[in-house]
């Protein structure tokens, strides 16, 4: 950061760390073990799209990634216009799932637009409720979301999941960084 950042209070961003994906498998077992909730085979990237001829370029690219894949991956758009990349796999395929995600997020680094990423989520149920674990690049952090109606979230059942994780994930201690993703594919 040079002197005039400084002094008009600019940042520069923090690269993610798109490697504490890898610690999410080991996190699932303690998960499944100690709450019941296991993984449904659903993960998806969240990014904001970028403007210009480069990233137009990337999304050619990744358009014609995902026909080629055979369905497995698909892509939509929310109501903030934020693009979600979506992978599915078998529920007992984590490792595979978090592989295939870890490789967007690097594809999308890689070419320059880390700084659009916002959060990977990967899907869970205990067989009625959903759970999202969030994986928020810029503060290289996770934390539990559970949705439990329109517009509503099951608190307790988030500090269940995090007492029950945070010996294996980096769980976010900022509780004003967990942010609803009502909607968010799979959940």
């Amino acid at each position: 950061m040079g002197f005039l950042d400084a002094l008009l209070g600019r940042s520069t961003p923090v690269p993610p760390n798109l490697d504490q994906l890898f610690a999410l498998p080991a996190a699932a077992v303690t998960l499944q073990v100690g709450t019941r909730f296991h993984p449904t085979g659903t993960g998806a990237v969240c990014f904001k799209a970028a403007e210009g001829g480069g990233f137009a370029q990337l999304r050619e690219e990744v358009d014609g990634l995902l026909a080629l894949d055979g369905g497995k991956y698909s892509e939509q758009t929310d109501t903030y216009g934020f693009s979600w990349l979506i992978r599915r796999t078998a529920p007992d395929d984590l490792e595979g799932l978090v592989t295939d995600l870890h490789t967007v997020n690097s594809t999308l680094v890689d070419a320059g637009f880390g700084p659009t990423l916002l959060c990977t989520v990967i899907a869970f149920t205990d067989g009625t409720r959903p759970l999202g674990l969030v994986y928020l690049y810029k503060r290289g952090s996770w934390y539990p979301f559970a949705p439990a109606e329109a517009d509503r979230r099951d608190n307790s059942l988030e500090l269940q999941i995090t007492s029950a994780i945070e010996n294996d994930l980096r769980v976010e201690k900022d509780l004003t960084r967990w942010f609803p993703l009502y909607n968010a594919p799979g959940l």
